[in-house]
């Protein structure tokens, strides 16, 4: 990888993790972060992958230290950190190969629910079709709705980038 493109990847990053400690302040949808329940706006970066492959290292890390940081108020420990970050990072790949940018928002959606439902499911006692259409249902608003407005964002300074020829 050259230096622009771990740039890109460490300020993914670094977004990523924000976003999640917004979530965290009183008041705001902290119980949301993680859960038989999640809408967690970062989820919202996933579409990146589908304009920048950078945006693949860079969601794995951002999601692996968030999880991390917050494993010990999640009550799902070390598997959440490890499993949801390689969920994370599969989708992503999964995503950059996508035909369109609806197409690679599916990705993080199917395998949260699918994958991410299986432990907190068994660690909250809640079956894990519920779990699964909660966590999917989460996770598909945050990528729907944050993605849109995250790609929509990226399209423009991409086509910025090359009206004005900026380098």
């Amino acid at each position: 990888m050259d230096t622009k493109k771990i740039t890109r990847s460490g300020l993914i990053a670094g977004i990523y993790i924000i976003l999640v400690f917004l979530q965290l302040l009183p008041g705001v949808t902290s119980g949301l972060i993680f859960g038989p329940v999640q809408l967690r706006i970062a989820e919202g970066l996933t579409i990146l992958p589908f304009f920048d492959t950078a945006a693949i290292p860079g969601l794995f890390v951002g999601c692996l230290l968030s999880n991390l940081i917050i494993a010990p108020y999640s009550g799902f420990g070390y598997i959440d950190v490890i499993g949801g970050s390689l969920v994370t990072l599969m989708a992503a790949y999964f995503s950059s190969k996508m035909k369109n940018k609806y197409l690679a928002m599916l990705p993080p959606i199917i395998l949260n629910a699918l994958i991410v439902s299986i432990w907190v499911s068994y660690f909250s006692n809640i079956p894990y079709l519920l779990v699964a259409l909660g966590v999917g249902i989460g996770e598909a608003v945050s990528v729907l709705l944050f993605g849109t407005i995250v790609s929509k964002v990226y399209e423009k300074v991409l086509i910025d980038k090359e009206y004005n020829n900026i380098k």
